[in-house]
């Protein structure tokens, strides 16, 4: 049964779906049937411009902060800069996706990051910020900061106007659309930028305005607010306290919730371990150039698409614990062939040729796997949290995979140096192997305490 799309929508406001749209939904779950849902369609094509417009940017900055300032500190502190609010902000920002009208944070959040993005090629004409890149840093940190208050309510809008059945899919596209363009702005950065330095920034700006135009005219439903009259004695700080340990209330409430969320973070994580052992990793392991480090990448790049093609046409066909524990279990024995294989062949005269064909084909088994971990973790986050709280959950889901899981992988990338980078992933590999084996034992169950009446 599809969830009801016009929930928390006012008296005669055209902004959810019609009965029509409701009942429709539940007819199908596939991409062909989610790219027919007018609202979910713009909603979709925003977020391929605006993703876009995201990595074209990130990948820019990098360039621009080295250019100016010649040193690679200040190119560290920019990034930082990029990902610093994610950790202070994202709470602030789930209380506010489901206090307000979401359609219209979404449209501001994105008309407003394309106004600051035009800030930084205006700025390199003002002679006295020639030269010198703390401006940039300034602009970085604003940027991120609105960007904060745009993801969890975008995050939050798509299971209000795509019914449960079809999140699966619809969040298959969404891990597309990340994998897609982070290939694309990685690539296409640098070459704009070689054209003209601030070319890319112009693109950004004009894929953020189109974002915003497209959601501007989807029908998403205000999230519902319910009158609480203990509200009206409290103070501010005080409510909004407390409406941000709901959100963590939730989660702990929850086994199945947590268990989703962990698996989740747990993924993302192991992406960005992938991303950033990877040159160590073809230098030491395969024995090729470090700069050949797309021998992996690119494989477990194809390998994400085609995990999130299948699961958006037959996910639902699998029960999500039986899809997360097998993608726990999978990914550990993966990531542990992927260090031990490859090295045993180098030290094989007859087989030492095929040490870089072995490592790829790990590698596009790892990609599947990662989808195989993301998306239906994503969807059940989705399916099972409540409209008004939804938000909050998600802010700290961007908390968690911006902040705390830069820890484990700075300390990965240390251990890489002192033990040997295919030591280390094994170690990485058998423990999540133990992982899904204990998570195997209360998953179910978990899963299953927590699920909403489909």
């Amino acid at each position: 049964m599809a969830i009801p799309q016009g929930r928390g929508s006012r008296p005669g406001d055209r902004s959810g779906p019609t009965p029509s749209e409701q009942d429709g939904q539940a007819l199908g779950t596939g991409f062909r049937y989610l790219l027919g849902n007018p609202s979910f369609r713009l909603i979709w094509f925003a977020q391929v411009a605006a993703q876009l417009a995201d990595k074209f940017l990130m990948f820019s900055l990098i360039i621009l902060a080295y250019r100016l300032s010649h040193g690679s500190t200040p190119v560290a502190v920019t990034l930082l800069a990029y990902t610093v609010p994610a950790v202070a902000i994202a709470p602030l920002a789930g209380v506010f996706a489901d206090r307000h009208d979401r359609k219209l944070i979404m449209v501001g959040t994105n008309f407003a990051r394309a106004a600051l993005i035009a800030l930084i090629p205006i700025a390199s004409m003002v002679p006295a910020f020639q030269g010198e890149y703390l401006h940039l840093l300034a602009i970085t940190f604003v940027f991120a900061a609105v960007g904060q208050l745009f993801s969890p309510a975008e995050a939050a809008a798509i299971p209000s106007v795509v019914s449960r059945q079809a999140l699966i899919t619809a969040n298959s596209m969404v891990l597309a659309t990340m994998v897609i363009t982070l290939v694309l702005g990685g690539a296409l950065a640098p070459i704009v930028s070689r054209v003209e330095i601030y070319a890319p920034y112009w693109i950004a700006v004009v894929l953020f305005a189109i974002a915003g135009a497209l959601i501007s005219f989807a029908r998403i439903p205000r999230p519902e607010r319910r009158p609480d009259p203990a509200c009206e004695h409290r103070h501010p700080f005080h409510q909004l306290v407390l409406e941000m340990k709901g959100g963590a209330d939730a989660l702990r409430s929850s086994p199945g919730l947590l268990l989703a969320f962990l698996e989740l973070s747990l993924a993302v994580l192991v992406m960005f371990m992938m991303f950033t052992l990877a040159p160590a990793y073809v230098s030491q392991v395969l024995g090729i150039e470090d700069q050949d480090s797309y021998v992996i990448l690119v494989p477990a790049t194809v390998g994400a698409l085609l995990s999130a093609g299948a699961l958006g046409q037959l996910g639902r066909r699998f029960r999500p614990a039986n899809l997360l524990v097998g993608g726990l279990v999978a990914t550990g024995l993966t990531l542990a062939l992927l260090a031990i294989v490859p090295a045993a062949l180098r030290d094989m005269e007859a087989l030492g040729a095929y040490t870089r064909w072995v490592g790829s084909a790990f590698s596009l088994l790892l990609g599947l796997e990662f989808g195989v971990l993301m998306i239906p973790a994503l969807s059940y986050l989705m399916e099972q949290t409540d409209d008004g709280i939804r938000g909050r959950i998600f802010s700290l889901l961007f908390m968690v995979v911006n902040g705390v899981t830069a820890l484990p992988v700075l300390l990965t990338a240390a251990l890489s140096d002192w033990f040997g980078i295919n030591h280390v992933i094994a170690a990485l590999g058998f423990l999540l192997v133990a992982t899904g084996v204990v998570a195997a034992t209360y998953a179910p169950r978990a899963f299953e305490a927590g699920a909403r009446p489909r």
